[in-house]
């Protein structure tokens, strides 16, 4: 997944989760934050982050977004809609394939199950039916990472529903795709939100296979890498 026109700030304050003022150049900027969470433990006063610059004749408000973080030397992408983006290009580079164990007869997104609607549903070339949910991971701790950095009732949902689509006969995959590399290892954040972790650790038993990726992360790029272990 590849970026344009980027450029480097340093962050100053959120006034609110859509919105930072950052410096760019000397001059003070009004950006789009292009994560809605909270992202504290990132966005901190005097931090290094990269910015996208808007197309020229774009509809947008503000001429940037913040798109990725420096934390200390690593660098964090924070871009919310980027790993959506990322498996979508592994599936046409054949990487879903590794995943699925098996050559794909076709793919699409956003296919509904229940009262949700999971990021990815494939049927193998055997007849096999799948449903993959995305999550992004941007908290990270000792090169631990953890998800999620805030309580989230539809990801438990999520989980949940993954669940019932394995007893109904599917494939269920929960991917955490990490927004950076050189950790250790993925776990739920039980402190922070229980209900979610108990519904990941229930849905595994049940058949759902949890999976973490992290991915190779430039300024201007960000692409799936390699499998990371998870210890639920």
């Amino acid at each position: 997944m590849q970026y344009t026109r980027i450029v480097e700030g340093r962050f100053l304050r959120r006034p609110n989760r859509f919105i930072a003022i950052v410096e760019i150049g000397g001059s003070e900027e009004t950006v789009h934050v292009k994560n809605t969470g909270r992202c504290a433990e990132l966005l901190l006063p005097g931090v290094r982050v990269v910015l996208e610059q808007a197309g020229p004749g774009a509809p947008r408000r503000t001429a940037y977004s913040l798109i990725a973080v420096y934390k200390g030397e690593l660098l964090i992408n924070m871009d919310s809609q980027a790993p959506n983006r990322v498996m979508l290009e592994a599936v046409l580079s054949g990487r879903l394939e590794d995943v699925a164990e098996e050559p794909l007869a076709m793919v699409r997104p956003e296919m509904r199950f229940g009262s949700s609607r999971f990021d990815l549903y494939w049927e193998t070339v055997s007849g096999a039916k799948a449903f993959m949910e995305i999550k992004g991971v941007t908290l990270e701790q000792d090169g631990i990472v953890r998800f999620p950095d805030a309580p989230t009732v539809r990801g438990t949902r999520h989980v949940l529903e993954m669940a019932e689509a394995v007893k109904a006969g599917y494939r269920g995959y929960i991917m955490f795709l990490i927004q950076m590399s050189g950790v250790s290892r993925f776990e739920p954040n039980t402190a922070m939100d229980p209900a979610f972790a108990q519904a990941l650790r229930t849905a595994a038993v049940s058949g759902v296979q949890v999976l973490a990726y992290d991915t190779l992360v430039t300024p201007d790029s960000m692409v799936l890498d390699k499998p990371v272990e998870v210890r639920l």
